[in-house]
């Protein structure tokens, strides 16, 4: 740790403290009661809550875990000790049904002392405050010792944390440092003792355990996993605040917490809470409920506090690490990460619930982060520096619609937002229809959910070309989605399907890529599926058509097919069949069989393997589906709302078997929690039920598709990606690539040729047609000619005719 400064003084106490570096670090539960953060941007500080105690806490970005926990420890010194967290029972409720305060009331057994706290954060400055009222027997609770044992993990790591003890004003602090980040713990009532310890070796938790008696002062812990712990006192009439503030720099953190403890508990929450009165959520989605609203108004809240407060409009999937008490420093990502994906739903709900300023922002800082080709990276920090590198199709077209819903809307203000659609809408030119990994980001190839997003972020491009002048291109973008939407069945379904007795025709998860094409395998060509996440010696590959999700019914969800099409009807029965899990809480579905991404069956964490668990978020999704199919949606809305926990956190994934080692069946497993998408499928959902419409619905793509019917392309479409081997006799071979060409082709053997120059089409590239008739046959030959190079390809390629 740095030097501190003259104004403070190192309290220097029985000196460093024993057992460096301390034990290897790990995260702490996933399982969220609660996330909590100030509504003002000001307040760069975002705090999680479970098992009655303060988690992770983030700072300066939403995606910068700063400790593991903090939490008390009680002791009367002689009979008794009790760690917080593990020893005593909690009650959980907001202070205010529209903030995000808590207050949890944690008891003794026993039934002889209670500590009432209320957390929340400053509301202008980096800084959690965790208000404390002690209750109880009289002559116990002059007994009674409470200290504040807290884990700092900065910069987003166990390792390497310096910890230090030192006096400020009068009154001693614990800090913590870590790079450039600091780290300052007070009392409003001071500490009387403080100690520095390395976790496992000489921290507090082990030392009050031994004898019930607070024996090591340790004046620091440099470089190391560590703890800080003082012992609060003396209390005043048994109420005392806990300061956690933040800065770059120990004097930054110091200054800005001694400052917030300056000012009494109770100025803060009344700010706080008026803050959050002003992001009202809208009672009309609460009609809907099952519950007067209460999920819905903590939904609306915890899609808003995942936005950060530096890069404004920036949503992270989930404050949270899956599974983090098994996971340590070489864990970076968490779900505090940015997928487009999430992001993109996140934006959606605040539509749905009427905060269109909002979704612009989020618009904005995803055209901020476009990478120059028109795609984004798989996640990425919220600085945008990228986590995961992976494409994903569905990504890239997400952003499209959440730009055409805000066009539609009058909500671009003076943003313009057709550079950044024309961009994107060229990257799903150039390598649709395969994906690198399709929404479970685990497999390459031709996904029903991720092609639907694909065609309706394609017609979203297209209305906004034509509006923009550029009816060239809204009509090559129309086309492209027709050639795709001409192919889902050939590309998505089998007609041998082994999972149902009396459904052979049904869509698969995802078929793999054929050989020659993006992303195949070395067993291409057997359609073979190799998943990940199995356990030790289970099977790992399967047939594309022994494997199935509910992805198909996004096609549903944007207008691509009807509700009552025979091929969803029949498809939804096996999903059942294999996916669907009644719980005592509602049904609920798992991801896809054979899915090995959850919780062990065991009830072990996942750790590269395990078994997949059923996700809440996919209620919604039925439910939306029931929706345009025209049936009750109240049970699916009441099944969500029972998933939730007592803070109102869906989870992303729930334990679905019986009970078993604390576990409880319909309970969360240890997944993200909350997972935002869950929490904006659920304000969609209550929005779709009061339009009786699915408010995702998009009517250009429902016009074109799901009202008509399956559209016959007359395109086949070659990419130097993806060339094609036939065609149809009378349709039109149309070569698209990114740069200007010249072909030259020939329909007999060379003995006479054809010459065309391409069309360049902006960032979806260039593009030549090659007519065939309807009465030909044979074989179509071309290469050729890069004209921005001047070169030859210097091979020719084949395209068989028939008929």
């Amino acid at each position: 740790m740095t030097e501190v400064a003259p104004q403070y003084r190192w309290i220097e106490g029985h000196g460093a403290a024993f057992g460096a570096p301390g034990l290897e670090p790990r995260w702490t539960s996933s399982a969220k009661d609660a996330v909590g953060t100030a509504y003002a941007a000001s307040s760069r500080v975002w705090f999680t809550l479970s098992h009655g105690t303060l988690n992770e806490i983030y700072y300066p970005t939403i995606d910068r875990p700063q400790i593991r926990d903090m939490e008390f420890l009680i002791t009367d010194g002689e009979t008794f000790f009790h760690e917080e967290k593990r020893a005593l029972e909690h009650t959980f409720e907001y202070i205010e049904s529209d903030a995000l305060a808590v207050r949890i009331t944690s008891r003794d057994p026993e039934g002889r002392y209670q500590l009432v706290k209320e957390i929340i954060s400053d509301p202008h400055y980096p800084v959690v405050l965790k208000h404390a009222r002690l209750e109880g027997d009289p002559e116990l609770l002059k007994r009674l010792r409470i200290y504040a044992l807290l884990a700092p993990h900065l910069d987003g790591g166990g390792s390497g944390n310096c910890g230090r003890a030192v006096e400020v004003a009068g009154k001693k602090v614990l800090v913590a440092q870590k790079g450039q980040t600091s780290l300052a713990m007070a009392a409003s009532c001071g500490f009387t003792r403080v100690s520095c310890g390395y976790v496992g070796m000489s921290d507090g938790w082990r030392d009050l355990q031994d004898n019930y008696q607070m024996d090591w002062e340790f004046g620091s812990a440099p470089d190391g996993n560590i703890a800080l712990m003082g012992e609060i006192g003396p209390i005043t009439n048994g109420e005392f605040t806990i300061a956690i503030g933040f800065g770059e720099g120990l004097h930054a953190a110091l200054s800005t917490t001694m400052g917030s403890l300056s000012v009494h508990f109770s100025s803060h929450l009344k700010r706080y809470i008026e803050q959050w009165g002003r992001a009202a959520s809208p009672a009309a989605l609460g009609v809907m409920s099952n519950d007067n609203g209460r999920l819905m108004q903590v939904s609306h809240n915890i899609v808003l506090a995942h936005e950060d407060k530096t890069y404004a409009g920036a949503f992270i999937a989930s404050a949270s690490i899956p599974w983090g008490y098994a996971k340590g420093d070489d864990d970076l990502g968490g779900y505090h990460l940015v997928w487009t994906r999430d992001m993109v739903q996140s934006a959606t709900a605040l539509l749905a619930c009427g905060r269109v300023e909002t979704a612009r922002r989020a618009l904005v800082y995803l055209a901020c982060t476009q990478k120059p080709d028109g795609g984004f990276a798989q996640n990425f920090w919220i600085n945008g520096t990228p986590y995961w590198t992976g494409i994903q199709l569905d990504e890239v077209a997400f952003p499209i619609m959440l730009a055409w819903r805000l066009w539609k809307l009058g909500g671009l203000g003076d943003f313009d937002v057709y550079p950044f659609v024309e961009r994107a809408a060229g990257f799903l030119v150039r390598y649709a229809p395969v994906t690198q990994q399709e929404r479970w980001e685990e497999n390459s190839g031709y996904s029903p959910s991720t092609l639907a997003a694909v065609i309706a972020g394609l017609i979203c491009a297209s209305e906004l070309a034509h509006a923009h002048d550029s009816s060239e291109l809204g009509h090559f973008l129309e086309e492209q989605a027709d050639w795709i939407e001409s192919h889902l069945e050939d590309w998505t379904v089998t007609n041998e399907g082994v999972l149902h007795p009396d459904v052979k025709r049904h869509y698969m998860r995802i078929k793999p890529p054929e050989c020659g094409e993006p992303y195949a395998h070395e067993d291409c060509g057997k359609q073979l599926l190799r998943l990940n996440n199995r356990g030790p010696g289970e099977r790992y590959e399967y047939e594309a058509r022994e494997v199935i999700d509910a992805g198909f019914l996004e096609l549903v969800r944007y207008g691509v097919r009807r509700a009552d099409d025979p091929l969803i009807v029949d498809s939804l029965k096996v999903v059942d069949k294999l996916l669907k899990i009644e719980t005592p809480k509602g049904p609920c579905w798992r991801r896809y069989n054979h899915d090995g991404y959850g919780q062990r069956k065991d009830g072990g964490p996942f750790q590269g393997w395990g078994q997949g668990r059923a996700w809440p978020l996919l209620v919604g999704e039925r439910a939306h589906y029931e929706l345009a199919a025209g049936r009750d949606v109240r049970p699916f809305i009441a099944a969500m709302e029972r998933f939730a926990s007592a803070g109102g956190m869906l989870p992303e994934q729930i334990w679905d078997e019986p009970d078993k080692d604390g576990l409880e069946f319909g309970g969360p497993a240890g997944s993200a929690m909350p997972l935002v998408w869950a929490h904006s499928e659920y304000l969609k959902l209550l929005r779709s039920a009061a339009d009786n419409r699915v408010f995702d619905s998009i009517e250009p793509v429902e016009a074109r598709y799901a009202r008509v019917g399956r559209r016959e392309s007359p395109l086949e479409i070659f990419k130097m990606r993806r060339p094609v081997r036939r065609i149809t006799a009378g349709k039109t071979l149309r070569i698209a690539v990114h740069s200007p060409f010249r072909v030259v082709w020939t329909a007999d053997d060379w003995k006479t040729q054809q010459t065309m120059e391409s069309k360049q089409l902006s960032h979806a590239g260039s593009y030549a047609d090659i007519p065939t008739a309807k009465e030909q046959t044979g074989q179509l030959s071309f290469t050729l000619f890069w004209t921005g190079e001047n070169r030859w390809e210097g091979r020719n390629f084949e395209v068989l005719i028939e008929n």
